[in-house]
């Protein structure tokens, strides 16, 4: 059995192959490790913790991290590519300028996580916890937030056209110069305050809730 000084990879960088070597060894803990720029595409890291981890400019295309911790993880301008996190505990994790597009973060806990600007179109956030998050100028079209909740989140100049946002939790959140056209906001907890602004981007919109 492999084991990680945590101190050691404060600053210290870990290349994949290491990684590799010590998740299939049964390490789960990498903690604080700098992994920028690599390559972790098309693998299995299920249950890996990645707290803190510096993890800017990495790929991880199509690798399966269901149910793992990036806490605080830094993914700033990486490629995630149909990547699934589902489950997963991602609060305060900043992920600005990343590709995310069919990526799966259904039911993950994503709590004041940063999105400015990121390309989620098709992106799943199905039941995620999105409560306080930044997605300003996030491109969300056709992603499906069903039963998210977004209470309290910045999706100011975010583009969620043809999103599914049915069931959602909408208490707080700003929308100021957001484009909704298509939006499914079916069954959605809705302030007064905005029920105007989305019927008018939408008009087809109905049963939509209001709080």
């Amino acid at each position: 059995m492999f084991y990680i000084n945590l101190h050691q990879y404060k600053t210290k960088v870990i290349d994949a192959s290491q990684l590799l070597k010590l998740y299939s060894s049964g390490e789960r803990n990498f903690s604080r490790v700098n992994l920028q720029q690599s390559s972790l595409n098309d693998l299995n890291l299920a249950g890996i913790k990645l707290w803190r981890a510096n993890l800017a400019e990495i790929n991880l295309s199509r690798t399966v991290l269901a149910k793992s911790n990036l806490v605080e993880a830094n993914l700033a301008g990486s490629t995630l590519w149909h990547t699934n996190f589902k489950q997963s505990s991602m609060e305060k994790a900043q992920f600005t300028n990343a590709m995310l597009i069919r990526a799966n973060l259904a039911q993950s806990n994503l709590q004041q996580s940063n999105f400015q600007d990121a390309d989620m179109r098709l992106v799943c956030l199905e039941k995620a916890d999105l409560r306080g998050a930044d997605l300003s100028r996030a491109n969300l079209s056709y992603a499906n937030l069903q039963s998210a909740n977004l209470s309290g989140a910045n999706l100011s100049n975010a583009v969620l056209v043809g999103a599914c946002l049915a069931g959602v939790d909408l208490r707080d959140t700003d929308l100021s110069g957001a484009i909704l056209k298509g939006a499914n906001f079916s069954d959605a907890i809705v302030p007064l305050d905005l029920l105007e602004e989305i019927k008018l981007a939408n008009k087809q919109i109905n049963k939509i809730g209001n709080n």
